[in-house]
C-alpha cells in the first residue's frame, strides 16, 4: 500500500484495520481514538484496487479477521490477525490516553503491541506497494 493509496482511503491517521463484516463483500475500516474505534468513510474503490494487488486479503474471514495497518513508523506495518487483536489495541489506547497527544505511557504501550505483533508474526512474502 503506497502513500497516494492510503491518501485515497480517507484514514484520518496513520492506523487503522479493515475488516469484511457478515456476508458483505466490502470492508469496513475503523482507526483508534481515546474514545474507542472510530469508523472511516471508506473509499471502496481504493480499496479494491489495494485487494486486487494483495491477494492473501481476499481470504480474509468475515467477523473474524483483519488488516492492521501500521504507518506510524518506517517500514510501514501490515498483519493480518484475529480481529479481537485489533479490538485489544483499541482498549489499550483508549484506557492508557492521557493529554491532548496522549502521553508516554500510551506510546510506549502501543510501542509494545506492536513488537509483540511481530515476534510472533509469521513472514508470508512480499508486501505490494
Amino acid at each position: 500500500m503506497d502513500d497516494a493509496q492510503w491518501e485515497d482511503l480517507s484514514i484520518p491517521i496513520n492506523m487503522a484495520f479493515f475488516c469484511l463484516i457478515g456476508d458483505s463483500t466490502e470492508a469496513a475500516a475503523f482507526y483508534p481514538s481515546p474514545a474507542g474505534a472510530s469508523e472511516a468513510h471508506l473509499n471502496l474503490g481504493s480499496w479494491q484496487q489495494i485487494v486486487e494487488q494483495n491477494p492473501p486479503l481476499r481470504q480474509m474471514a468475515s467477523d473474524v479477521e483483519a488488516l492492521l495497518v501500521n504507518r506510524l513508523n518506517q517500514p510501514h506495518e501490515y498483519f493480518i490477525l484475529p480481529i479481537d487483536e485489533c479490538y485489544r489495541l483499541i482498549g489499550l489506547i483508549r484506557t492508557q490516553w492521557r493529554g491532548f497527544s496522549g502521553g508516554k505511557e500510551v506510546w510506549e504501550a502501543i510501542s509494545g503491541f506492536f513488537t509483540s505483533l511481530r515476534n510472533r508474526a509469521i513472514q508470508t512474502g512480499a508486501v505490494h506497494a
